[in-house]
């Protein structure tokens, strides 16, 4: 897409028995983050748009509301399962194989949603199939960027390691871009029975095209060189959750605190989108200008990565993700005020500020700062278990909101952004205490490492 530079290829050797390639790693991360959180991102919009009069009892909106998010929130319930095996399947057997099998049992998932019964059909039945559909869904992403960032951050010189590596988060905007730019159509155009009856399943049957994508874009990408020299020693063959646990906790911890700052797109694209449509709150918005500024958030997201990755390579990433992510939940009150206001020009404006340009500050940098936290034999492991842990928890922030300020309550725009910016202040105190990562080569870090084991 013309909004990816373009990438010069680097042919230094890396610690490995080949050439290091952080252009076709980081396309690899790109188009694949981008097909696999195609599907993710559909879910997380059908789920506020749609399936609360699909899948649900329609007697109680609240209720109904309720429920639609907390299976959006079953999908990151099971994706610390899947951070595990996956996780270790990357470590011990490579990032390619665990990147190809992720993407398609997304796409596997994400097309047998689109074949559901609803609940006037079959009742309960529909509800739990769609639970378990979710379950699986998460179990496969999370084995998605942790792959994909390890592979890019291993390919890549030191000193532009964030700035390529931003390439797989701006991919899973694209995703999410390409998720909206689907539903939008279908949701203007078809009249809202049909749209309810048939028209949501078809961005969801269209994940059929992941499944194909999914083996013939990874199959091609090869390992780093410095994890194809190291898979065979004998500290590649344990088990990475045990040593995990047993020589980086502190980093595990703290990794999970960061992850709650993605509190910022649960409160603005999540609980915001339910706030301003669903007729309980009384906005007064539709479920297709709310998609317009889902794509827009995701637009400046697009534009607004790769300039702070490469600027996390120049100042260092721990400012960077502190100040992005307490400034971008001290707006989130702005944000949802505009909502209540009433004003569509008004959220734009907000929902860019704190979306595209914020929590960008954090998005764009956490991949590479989470990847330099672990050493490679448990690296996968390490972010996949740290980030989806974090997540699992921060997915029951949109039904807590909900909880706490359910529709006919007042100051809702004030609970729910001092209630996102203590989350975000814990986040960067968490930041702040991780060691900072500038200017240091993965070598020095892993020597770095090394050292501590054995001390």
């Amino acid at each position: 897409m013309s909004t990816t530079p373009t990438l010069v290829p680097l042919s230094s050797q890396g610690a490995g028995t080949g050439p290091r390639d952080p252009r076709k790693a980081a396309m690899s991360g790109w188009i694949g983050s981008a097909l696999e959180y195609y599907d993710f991102a559909l879910y997380s919009l059908a789920a506020t748009l749609i399936f609360p009069t699909i899948f649900f009892p329609s007697e109680n909106p609240t209720v109904g509301i309720i429920a639609s998010l907390a299976t959006y929130a079953v999908g990151y319930v099971s994706r610390p399962v899947g951070a595990v095996v996956l996780g270790a399947y990357g470590d011990r057997h490579g990032r390619k194989k665990v990147l190809v099998f992720a993407m398609l049992l997304m796409g596997f998932a994400t097309f047998a949603v689109g074949l559901l019964p609803t609940y006037g059909q079959v009742g309960l039945l529909a509800p739990a199939l769609l639970v378990l559909l979710r379950l699986i869904q998460g179990f496969a992403v999370a084995g998605e960027l942790g792959g994909a960032s390890a592979m890019i951050v291993e390919h890549s010189p030191d000193a532009k390691r964030g700035f390529f590596a931003s390439f797989s988060l701006q991919g899973t905007q694209v995703g999410s871009i390409l998720a909206t730019a689907v539903l939008l159509p279908l949701a203007a155009i078809l009249p809202a029975d049909q749209f309810g009856t048939w028209g949501w399943r078809i961005p969801f049957l269209l994940s059929a095209v992941v499944i194909l994508a999914g083996y013939f874009i990874r199959r091609r990408v090869q390992e780093p060189p410095a994890y194809a020299a190291q898979s065979g020693k004998p500290e590649s063959k344990r088990f990475p959750l045990v040593e995990l646990l047993r020589t980086r906790p502190g980093a595990l911890v703290r990794c999970i605190a960061m992850t709650f700052t993605n509190v910022i797109g649960m409160a603005t694209l999540i609980f915001g989108v339910s706030y301003a449509t669903q007729k309980g709150y009384g906005n007064g918005f539709s479920s297709s200008e709310f998609l317009w500024v889902t794509l827009v958030a995701n637009i400046a997201a697009v534009a607004t990565i790769p300039l702070f990755g490469a600027l996390s390579d120049r100042i260092g990433r721990r400012m960077l993700m502190a100040a992005g992510g307490v400034i971008g939940g001290l707006l989130v009150t702005g944000y949802l005020w505009a909502i209540d206001q009433g004003s569509l020009p008004l959220v734009f404006v907000c929902v860019v500020i704190v979306q595209g340009i914020f929590f960008q500050m954090w998005n764009a940098t956490f991949a590479t700062f989470f990847q330099e936290q672990f050493p490679m034999r448990i690296r996968v492991t390490g972010f996949a278990v740290s980030q989806n842990i974090g997540l699992m928890i921060a997915s029951f922030f949109p039904s807590i909101f909900t909880a706490i300020a359910p529709p006919g309550s007042t100051n809702v725009p004030l609970t729910i952004g001092l209630t996102t910016l203590g989350i975000c202040l814990v986040s960067a105190v968490a930041t702040l205490m991780s060691p900072d990562t500038k200017g240091k080569s993965l070598e020095d870090l892993e020597v770095q490492e090394t050292a501590k084991a054995g001390a």
